[in-house]
């Protein structure tokens, strides 16, 4: 059964089934997800996953009253193919997805096919309510826009916020521009608050992907401490751990708490001046400080609080997972890569359902995580391409904050700020690392342990003939330099064919 005959079909079905229970309550097997997905926030970057420089009590809170994984993976370290595996349960290269959209450089025909069914999607099929406020980053023209993959509602900056133009869209025309990115974390969550009131008698699925800690860096006037500039990035995670906590807040005001599944994670390693808990590497890096990063999930009644699960498991298991506690099946075909992590988040006797699993670097299957073992097949980068010491002290933004176009707080982090663990073996191809002893992947035993490096080899292989070759004209989505353009509120998404600057590596 293909995308479209399955989603005919189970909305047909809903449709029926809606009409026959209009007069009855809500089915309260049918939980309400709340999904919240960071962007850049590193692996160390709460107070309850280590960090020091700043708290989180109302993410710690969170994961004290459910649980928390620390061996969480997402498949690309950076924006765009993070988050199509999120929403789909399958690795970016299946759908193509692998770079990121960008309008300022003229990336307009890159996005997520309709043949992918999302989470959104699948809960539709049983009449959920569906919304996404913030970041989509899954194609910025007409035929990807979020109304197109499940979601009744969309409200937020179609891509990076760094990327021009920088304009909040509704639905599908243009709401705000420019935007004053220092209040964007409170007028998500405000916009999510009223979304969960408007619809707290039928289920819902509130997917709130956040713009911070992505750069620029912003922070709200309640929140900036001005007397100390340097530390931005600290007023940043508080004000974002206090606007968790509102939407917390607001579920146990109208009495949604133990019908509802939240979950909190982030879209890849940190940027500049983030944290890794001394993880190697940062964003744009295969090493661990780049692909695992915090997941929290909280269930009162379902999911026993204070527990820890250090298994193997990653974001490709949220859409598998949501199926399970629905009851709602999932397309036949295309095939999952995920698998039903429940089991884990409520026994502490459960396994990994994985064997393997495995990280991309730009179209290519790069590493492969097996028990202990991290096998990079590939040569690892530490960072961008700018992380080049000849490069790093003097490179300046390209899209940093300029006081027109793109407004946030111009003390932004640099190079200087590097967010991982420094040092180690050189990065060279087939590293392998023994997580259990080395977390922070300093020492290459692949020459002493072969039998290791020969199996996990095996693995990718694997999974690696599945990979296919993606032509070099398609890797940036054709269409020449045309660009989104800024335009007025109330305007359509207009494109033309400006010459843009040269766009920052991403």
């Amino acid at each position: 059964m293909n995308r479209r005959t399955f989603l005919h079909t189970a909305l047909g079905a809903s449709a029926l089934g809606a009409v026959a229970c209009s007069t009855t309550q809500r089915d309260a097997s049918l939980p309400n997800i709340v999904l919240i997905y960071a962007d850049d926030l590193g692996y160390g970057d709460l107070s309850c996953y280590g960090a020091t420089a700043h708290k989180t009590p109302r993410l710690d809170r969170m994961a004290a009253d459910g649980v928390r994984f620390t061996h969480f993976y997402v498949p690309t370290p950076y924006c765009a193919p993070s988050r199509c595996s999120l929403l789909t349960g399958r690795y970016p290269f299946r759908s193509g997805m692998v770079f990121n959209p960008a309008p300022d450089a003229g990336i307009n025909a890159v996005g997520l096919p309709a043949g992918e069914v999302t989470i959104a999607e699948l809960l539709k099929t049983k009449g959920y309510a569906t919304t996404c406020i913030g970041k989509w980053h899954l194609g910025h023209t007409e035929q990807y826009l979020p109304r197109t993959q499940g979601f009744d509602e969309y409200y937020g900056i179609l891509y990076s916020n760094d990327m021009r133009p920088v304009q909040i869209v509704e639905d599908d025309r243009v709401a705000v521009y420019p935007v004053n990115q220092t209040t964007i974390t409170r007028d998500y969550t405000q916009r999510a608050i009223s979304f969960i009131e408007r619809n707290q008698s039928k289920p819902f699925f509130l997917y709130l992907p956040h713009a911070m800690p992505h750069k620029p860096l912003a922070a709200s006037e309640e929140f900036y401490t001005f007397e100390t500039p340097g530390d931005l990035y600290s007023d940043v995670i508080r004000e974002l751990d206090y606007e968790c906590g509102r939407i917390l807040d607001t579920l146990k005001r109208l009495n949604l708490e133990q019908n509802t599944l939240v979950i909190f994670a982030s879209d890849n390693g940190p940027w500049f001046g983030g944290h890794t808990a001394g993880l190697r590497g940062m964003k744009a890096s295969s090493f661990e400080g780049g692909i695992r990063v915090p997941f929290i999930a909280r269930w009162p009644g379902k999911i026993p609080a204070g527990r820890t699960c250090d298994e193997i498991a990653g974001v490709i298991d949220v859409l598998p997972t949501i199926s399970a506690i629905t009851g709602i099946p999932t397309p036949g075909n295309p095939s999952l890569d995920g698998r039903d992590i429940w089991p884990l988040m409520t026994d502490a006797a459960a396994k990994s359902p994985h064997e393997a699993i495995f990280s991309m670097s730009g179209p290519n299957l790069a590493t492969v995580r097996a028990g202990q073992w991290k096998l990079h097949v590939r040569k690892p980068a530490l960072g961008p391409a700018y992380m080049d010491p000849a490069i790093a002290p003097t490179w300046v933004d390209p899209r940093g904050p300029d006081g027109v176009t793109l407004l946030a707080q111009f003390e932004q982090n640099n190079p200087s700020h590097y967010p991982g663990l420094p040092g180690g073996d050189a990065a060279v191809e087939m590293m392998l690392f023994d997580l259990a002893t080395d977390p922070g992947e300093q020492r290459n035993v692949a020459a002493q342990n072969p039998e290791v490096v020969s199996r996990l080899k095996a693995m990718f292989d694997k999974l690696n003939a599945e990979v296919p070759e993606i032509p070099r004209e398609e890797r940036h989505g054709g269409g020449g330099v045309q660009r989104l353009t800024g335009g007025r509120p109330g305007d359509a998404l207009v494109y033309d064919r400006k010459p843009e600057r040269p766009a920052a590596d991403r």
